[in-house]
């Protein structure tokens, strides 16, 4: 029997093709745990962006304009529109690129508007210094233009630079999360992660408590 409980989206931002990134969201989940998810009553599913295999947008109608007005036409864009739709929460883990979020992971936000308009998102970043552009531009990209509701906790995970040896930033370079990093944002981010989750779950049941 399928499960009947909402579901919460961790979503992995990269799509490169050495990537570090589905390793951090497995952190990311993990960190958050079974039981968390359970308890606020939702299930945690994983959505990797570079599965549906996006090109630049190329949709003839805008996003805005669906399904109102409009349809998408092309199978990419209906997949990755459904699998959106269908989730009640998204956990966004992006790393930063160049001092801001990916190319790959804007292209994927812009393919959609009705399927998220409102939804409570939290946001993960990482990168050598944490992501912290990257996390302020997806921040205001979901809070403004989608309406989204932001959870105001946002972590930043720097990659560890252990005393006598190279900095795990090699390692990410070549898809691997090192153990430096994975025991540091646990021990040093696990309390934020947590409290992430738990502000986007509040904000979820919010949502779905009707006015007096």
């Amino acid at each position: 029997m399928a499960s009947t409980k909402k579901t919460v989206a961790i979503i992995t931002g990269s799509v490169r093709a050495v990537r570090v990134g589905p390793a951090v969201a497995a952190l990311v989940k993990e960190i958050i745990g079974p039981s968390a998810a359970a308890g606020a009553g939702v299930e945690l599913v994983d959505v990797d962006i570079a599965s549906f295999k996006l090109p630049i947008y190329d949709e003839v109608v805008l996003p805005g304009m669906v399904p109102e007005h409009a349809s998408l036409s092309h199978a990419h864009s209906l997949a990755w529109s459904a699998e959106m739709k269908r989730h009640a929460a998204y956990v966004l883990v992006t790393p930063e690129y160049n001092y801001g979020l990916p190319g790959g992971t804007k292209n994927a936000i812009d393919y959609l508007s009705h399927e998220i308009k409102g939804k409570p998102i939290g946001i993960v970043s990482y990168g050598v210094l944490g992501g912290a552009s990257s996390s302020e531009q997806a921040a205001k990209i979901f809070g403004v233009p989608l309406k989204m509701q932001v959870a105001p906790t946002r972590p930043q995970l720097a990659f560890a630079a252990p005393e006598g040896a190279p900095p795990d930033t090699y390692a990410a370079a070549g898809g691997v999360l090192g153990d430096a990093s994975r025991e540091a944002w646990t021990k040093d981010h696990g309390e934020a992660i947590k409290k992430m989750f738990a502000e986007v779950t509040a904000l979820l049941a919010l949502t779905e408590t009707p006015a007096a």
